[in-house]
């Protein structure tokens, strides 16, 4: 039998995407509801992020992310939360004086990025494993940062997923699992297609996967049209796999989407190989995840 993938739904995100899709979720309620009907439709994981609900743009405030991580957990459809840990990275250059942050950046210390996490306690949470190259901006998060960050996520007893958004994160990712920052069995997630980070294409899922330690298991997504064409190959790999919109906006060409039907999609794109997801107890099994409060 094949095995069985986890399916991660990425509600929201953090980028400038609600006014290119209206149904992108935004208040803690509709990334709430949002997750629910992912977790309807078959996904084992909903990954999180908090919006302003006045802006739209993209919010840390712990209160967010309680109102909406309480909603997900009085539901009565099961799904495991992953919250982001990423938090604030975004540096934009000043053009007049490069030695400063222009407007736009957005910085966190590894302790406020964990905030939530430390309030909410979820099952899983990301670790985004170094500074990359963003468009335009530059996410920052050195190595030191890195370490900083995992050690607090250990202390929590949550499961981290170590975001690599390029080779040289996986060379850092694992020397802080030789340092035994990371318990367990490590959990990668590659990120695939962000300008101008590692590129969304089978040469570099399979360079990426075959770069971590051999008792590791691994994600990967692609963004934009790449999702699912990532999703199959890292299904077929032996990976999990992440679709929503977080990372698409689209069904198919032309067609805007709701989580759910990514979801969808993606649930009949794996009974085509014979697959089907874990459930979320099958997960939290699997990964010997924390009960969820």
């Amino acid at each position: 039998m094949p095995k069985k993938p986890v399916l991660t739904c990425a509600i929201t995100g953090a980028g400038d995407t609600i006014s290119k899709n209206k149904h992108v979720p935004v208040t803690p309620k509709e990334i709430a509801d949002s997750a629910i009907a992912a977790a309807k439709a078959g996904a084992t994981v909903a990954h999180i992020h908090a919006r302003d609900p006045e802006t739209g743009g993209v919010s840390h405030n712990v209160e967010y992310y309680r109102e909406t991580v309480s909603r997900i957990r009085e539901a009565e459809t099961d799904v495991i939360v992953n919250i982001t840990a990423g938090g604030g990275g975004d540096l934009i250059l000043n053009a007049a004086d490069p030695t400063k942050a222009g407007p736009g950046s957005d910085i966190q210390t590894p302790e406020e990025r964990h905030e939530p996490i430390k309030e909410l306690l979820p099952e899983m949470c990301s670790l985004d494993c170094g500074s990359t190259n963003m468009g335009d901006m530059i996410y920052v998060n050195p190595a030191e940062w890195v370490r900083k960050q995992a050690k607090l996520i250990q202390e929590s007893g949550v499961k981290p997923e170590i975001e690599c958004f390029d080779t040289g994160h996986i060379h850092l990712s694992k020397q802080i699992i030789q340092e035994g920052l990371v318990d367990g069995t490590p959990l990668y997630q590659f990120c695939l297609g962000i300008p101008w980070g590692a590129e969304a294409d089978i040469e570099t899922l399979v360079s990426m996967k075959n770069k971590i330690p051999a008792n590791a298991e691994w994600s990967a997504f692609g963004i934009g049209r790449m999702q699912f064409p990532i999703a199959a190959h890292s299904a077929l790999m032996g990976g999990n796999i992440r679709v929503g919109l977080e990372d698409n906006l689209y069904l198919k060409k032309g067609v805007l989407a709701t989580n759910e039907q990514l979801v969808d999609k993606a649930i009949d794109l794996l009974g085509h190989f014979g697959m089907e997801p874990m459930t979320p107890a099958e997960a939290r099994e699997h990964y010997n995840l924390l009960d969820p409060k």
